[in-house]
């Protein structure tokens, strides 16, 4: 009989993190007899746990802030999909004792819109037809997710972001999809934008503010916002009184566990309406 398998999520801080209650709710659903813990480390020892891991009994695990950028630059192997976001969410151990980082924040966001709005909502948005995608920021998720949409099949995809140049990083990517905009520019091209997703943190229980108006939008527009918590920000409420569709923020924390539990547990979870209700409970039972 094999040992249990065990996982882990690092971070600094870590009490805050929902990944334990994500994985603990599949292993018990699967019935697998294995662990997923959360454990605090610093950046000055962070390079000393990941070289530790193979030698602690785990077969791998996520990371989370401050240390993505550090995993990427770390891990023996990174996958094309890390390579090109620049950051690594989540660890295995491969059959040589590798040390494996793979990005699954592009792929989470990509599934919850699928899940959400449809398969087909490049054509109920528009933006098969043209319109274009906008992400609000320039951050590290805004760049998992130009990532997912670009691979999804978005032909034009806006960045707008308050410094330029980290626009302008974004832009890198894919220069003949992707166009850059100054913050100001923002509310006079809502018209001909199909989906509009928020990566700032402007929505959030401690940055309240709504990044953008979506009042111009046009009627099949949708709205996504990666803040979770609260998980009705002033954002999609807004777009919910025009009656747009919106997609939430906790879906891309739900959706993105998936790749990682397959890998380390041999089996591939579901995103069910009884996982969410657990995570929606924690949230609200911290508030």
């Amino acid at each position: 009989m094999t040992s249990p398998r065990k996982a882990f999520v690092v971070g600094h801080p870590i009490a805050h993190s929902r990944s334990p209650l994500i994985h603990g709710h599949w292993l018990s659903a699967h019935g697998l007899p294995g662990s997923y813990e959360r454990i605090d480390v610093g950046p000055e020892a962070f390079p000393a746990f990941l070289a530790g891991l193979r030698e602690a009994g785990f077969v791998g695990g996520n990371v989370t802030i401050p240390h993505k950028e550090a995993a990427y630059r770390l891990v023996d192997i990174r996958t094309p999909r890390a390579e090109r976001i620049g950051a690594v969410n989540t660890l295995s151990l491969d059959e040589a004792g590798r040390l494996v980082g793979d990005n699954t924040d592009a792929t989470g966001f990509v599934a919850h819109l699928d899940a959400t709005l449809g398969a087909d909502w490049l054509d109920t948005t528009g933006i098969a037809a043209g319109r274009p995608a906008l992400l609000l920021g320039a951050g590290g998720a805004a760049r998992a997710i130009a990532v997912g949409l670009l691979d999804r099949g978005v032909p034009r995809l806006l960045i707008a972001n308050r410094t330029a140049a980290r626009a302008e990083a974004l832009r890198a990517l894919d220069p003949h999809r992707i166009g850059t905009l100054a913050a100001a520019e923002v509310p006079g091209r809502l018209a001909e934008v199909g989906l509009l997703v928020n990566t700032t943190s402007l929505g959030m229980a401690a940055a309240p503010g709504l990044p953008a108006d979506p009042a111009p939008l046009p009627p099949e527009a949708a709205v996504a916002d990666i803040v979770y918590v609260p998980l009705d920000t002033p954002l999609l409420a807004a777009a919910r009184a025009r009656d747009l569709r919106t997609v939430d923020g906790l879906g891309m924390l739900l959706h993105q566990a998936v790749p990682g539990f397959a890998r380390w547990f041999g089996v591939t979870p579901q995103v069910t309406p009884a996982l969410r209700a657990l995570i929606v409970a924690d949230i609200e039972g911290r508030r």
